[in-house]
């Protein structure tokens, strides 16, 4: 791709398979206060909005109150933090493209809905090799994915255009922020949600490896 500056990932099924670890953070807190756990593949499709609405989704039909999601949270937050690296690693090639795209003088940055204390945690502990130009999770007063805030702020960071920018993830929500903020974007087929999901959300290209990334932007 001429002229590309700046890639931007997703993290949770992008960069990390971070689902175990959700999943057992989750379903700890659900079950300290009486309600059942889920397997771990459901959580594939609880995950990508934000931890509210994770902790939504996973409530009970008839249990999805603010209180109860609050409760959630103050129950998740400090477990998971403790065991949010016990089962969360980086996908297979994802630490070489990463040197790879280092090695170019690309900048990359990270745009996750994870909340902004996990997110730096998890890619300082995966990567502390690579020099990232910002890492963005959620943060208070920020409107999630796929608001392109968060975009925003990294593109103001990096100072640079959309048109000098691609965006990587694994979900739908990913690629209807690229789409909202006019940036070209690539699905990745080995995280969260199914090819399917990335082609109608608008995906202008759809990744099953590595390799495949790096053809798309040319190396």
């Amino acid at each position: 791709m001429q002229n590309l500056k700046l890639v931007i990932f997703d993290l949770d099924g992008t960069l990390l398979n971070t689902i175990s670890d959700l999943a057992h953070s989750t379903n700890y807190a659900l079950e300290k206060i009486g309600f059942p756990g889920h397997p771990v593949e459901a959580y594939k499709y609880f995950v990508g909005n934000g931890i509210n609405k994770l902790f939504e989704r996973a409530l009970p039909e008839n249990q999805k109150t603010d209180r109860n999601v609050a409760h959630i949270r103050d129950l998740f937050l400090p477990y998971y933090d403790q065991h949010n690296t016990d089962y969360t690693r980086p996908y297979d090639g994802i630490p070489d493209l990463l040197k790879i795209l280092q090695s170019k003088n690309l900048m990359m940055a990270v745009a996750s809905n994870k909340y902004q204390k996990a997110t730096e945690k998890l890619i300082k502990h995966a990567f502390p090799d690579i020099s990232f130009t910002a890492v963005l999770g959620q943060r208070e007063g920020i409107p999630v994915k796929p608001d392109p805030a968060i975009v925003y702020d990294i593109l103001k960071t990096a100072n640079v255009l959309p048109e000098e920018t691609i965006y990587i993830g694994d979900s739908g929500v990913d690629m209807q922020t690229a789409l909202n903020c006019g940036i070209i974007s690539i699905g990745v087929t080995w995280g969260f949600r199914p090819r399917e999901e990335l082609e109608t959300a608008g995906a202008n290209y759809i990744a099953d490896s590595v390799n495949e990334i790096l053809e798309i932007i040319g190396y």
